[in-house]
């Protein structure tokens, strides 16, 4: 059964950066396009990058230019520049939409001012 592995958050002061990697559990890497998504405390979880297997990438336009997201057998998120409001738990899962059943535990990143 596929899960997604999120791996690569902590506690950082803002400015600095992090690197997140994505890996998925039981089966092979074989799904087209996957994205990081990201919830905050009482927000609704939004989906910040994805990727193509061809290599297209998207980003939201409030990390445009700050992160940065890639892929080989896993996907990573490269975050530079972090701000106080990029604070969230971050979840990698298939874009644009994600399925319910993939969704993994995460990965905490909190950005100090």
């Amino acid at each position: 059964q596929v899960q997604f592995v999120e791996s690569g958050g902590g506690l950082v002061q803002a400015g600095g950066s992090l690197r997140l990697s994505c890996a998925a559990s039981g089966t092979t890497f074989s799904f087209n396009a996957i994205g990081w998504y990201r919830q905050a405390p009482g927000n609704q979880r939004e989906l910040v990058a994805d990727i193509t297997r061809g290599g297209s990438t998207n980003y939201a336009d409030s990390v445009k230019g700050r992160f940065t997201i890639s892929r080989d057998r896993m996907v990573y998120l490269q975050m530079n520049s972090l701000k106080p409001e990029d604070t969230a738990v971050y979840y990698c899962n298939t874009a644009p939409l994600a399925l319910a059943r993939l969704w993994g535990q995460g990965t905490q990143v909190t950005v100090s001012s």
